[in-house]
Order: structure tokens, then sequence, then C-alpha cells
């Protein structure tokens, strides 16, 4: 197995107007949500074998995501059904830039170590998670658990440190946890706004925020920028180098961008493409999502994604 995604899958109600503040949309459009489970699914659709480990309410909406995230071609058999707590549900701006959003946190924050096992760690090539999954207990212990096992099993480990504070108050334990993720040497991909918002300050720098990561035990670090592109450092922070972003002409939803941007970087990773080359693949997949409203299509050829190295 390739990737085993742990974390939220959950509805995303979107905003069908662009909009910052969600108080100015007044109609919404239902998807299949939550970054995990969307980093998983774009990782089936470029081909990889792909796992999705979460907890869903055990009522329609619940069977909606599961029969959503399946379609994709992601393994849904450890995707557990909480009995009580009803399925998380996120109402999301449609925008160009960084979402508003409200969450109304349930069954996601429900993992517990027995839904994830040894014998799936010890088959696959990468653990991810991501900052919203860290958020709340049991997830967060269950997580962190299950990256210590995946570490000891010579799984690689991946986060999205898609840090907010609206979702994790406690910025001290947010960094004491992402901390003990990384310690394991995990890949790590971030954004400008995530590091503004986890270290609450405007004025930090990049390579002082990568710096932090690597001292921490990352990696390798993908920093996205938007527009201006990424910055990639990896071998612990022994070589660092600035990509471009692909052009597109006009951003339809942002939703979803990183999630897409991520799984092109870890396909060419998997590929034996170096980390810069990674992050142009990720760029390549991350235009192709910034095109539609909602997912990416179906299928994704893994050569459209490669095509700027041919």
């Amino acid at each position: 197995m390739d990737i085993v995604a742990v974390g939220e899958l959950l509805v995303d109600i979107i905003g069908q107007t662009i909009s910052e503040n969600l108080g100015d949309v007044r109609t919404f459009e239902r998807f299949q949500g939550g970054s995990p489970a969307n980093f998983a699914a774009n990782m089936a659709r470029l081909g990889n074998a792909s796992a999705l480990i979460a907890c869903v309410g055990n009522e329609n909406l619940g069977k909606y995501l599961v029969q959503s995230v399946k379609k994709t071609g992601v393994i849904c058999d450890y995707i557990a059904v909480e009995p009580v707590a009803p399925t998380t549900i996120v109402l999301v701006s449609r925008t160009t830039g960084t979402p508003d959003f409200i969450a109304y946190r349930t069954a996601d924050r429900m993992i517990l170590p027995s839904h994830i096992p040894n014998n799936v760690l010890q088959k696959t090539q990468f653990y991810h998670t991501t900052c919203f999954a860290l958020s709340q207990e049991p997830a967060q212990s269950s997580i962190v658990d299950g990256a210590r096992r995946a570490a000891q099993l010579d799984c690689k480990l991946s986060i999205d440190v898609n840090y907010a504070p609206s979702i994790w108050g406690d910025r001290d334990e947010a960094r004491r946890v992402i901390a003990e993720y990384c310690s394991h040497g995990a890949f790590v991909k971030m954004s400008l706004d995530d590091i503004v918002r986890l270290f609450d300050d405007p004025a930090l720098d990049e390579q002082t925020a990568i710096a932090t990561f690597h001292d921490w035990g990352a990696e390798l670090i993908c920093l996205t920028k938007g527009a201006a592109g990424s910055l990639v450092s990896w071998e612990f922070g022994q070589k660092m180098q600035h990509q471009s972003a692909r052009k597109i002409s006009e951003c339809a939803d942002a939703t979803g961008a990183g999630d897409a941007f991520w799984s092109g970087f870890l396909t060419a990773w998997l590929d034996g493409y170096e980390p810069p080359e990674c992050a142009v693949a990720g760029s390549n997949i991350a235009a192709m999502k910034l095109a539609v409203v909602g997912p990416l299509p179906e299928a994704v050829s893994r050569e459209k994604i490669y095509e700027i190295f041919d």
C-alpha cells in the first residue's frame, strides 16, 4: 500500500457564491470533505493504493461519505462507525484564498488506537494526518500513537500543518503535539497562512519557520505560497529550493487545493522524483483543482502532472 491517511471524513457544506465571509453566503452545496479523505482520494485518482482511517456517524450522512470516498478507489475497510456521535459537518466559504469555515466536530474525533492496526501500518509507505485531525481527543492520542508505531515499522510520516486557532485554540499544545509527530522524520506540508496562525506571529520569516520544523525532527518541508510557488527544504535542511507555481487563468474554488498539491508531491516522491520536481507535480495537480468547484475528476493522469519533465 502506498498511503494510509488518518483523520477527518466529514461533510463540507460549501457556499455557492464567492465570499470571504460565511455570514454573506445564502446558498450552499453538500460535498464529501475532510483533508485526509480528500488527500486519500486524490492519491487514489493518481493510481496509488490508498486507504483511509476515519470515523463517521451511524446515519445516512455517514453512509454517503463512505460511498463517496469508495467511488474514488480509496480502500474504506478501516472507516469506523461511531454509534452515538453524528457525522461531522463543516460550513466552508467559496473563495480564491484561504476559506472561512465553521466546524461542528462530532464523530471525526472519535478515532481510537484500535482503529489503526499494525498490520495496516507495516504494509504502507506513508502514514498521513492533519492538524485538524490532531486537534481533539481521543483522535489526537490515537493518531500520535499510530505515528509512533508506523515509524517503528519503517513507514514514513506525513502531515499537513493546516492549523487554525478556531479548531485548536491551545497553540502551545498544538506545537507540542506537532513537534512530537515531526520527531519521527516527518514530511511536512504547510502554507504561509498555517505558520502565521501556528506561531501567532505575522512577522515570522519563512526560514525561521522551516528551521523550527527541522529542529523538531522533520526530514522534508514544503512551504506553499500560493501564486508565489513553494519552498522545499529536505535532507533535514541541508538542501533548499524555490519552485514557481503553475499559472492559471481563473480560480474557481481554492478549497482542497492544498490536498491536491500534496497528493501530487508525494506521488512524484513515490515515483522516485527529487523534491523540487515533486513540488512541480504538486503545483500541476493543484492548478487542476483550482479550476473546478468540488473534487477533481475521477481519474488524473500521472503523465499530466509530470508533463513539464518530458
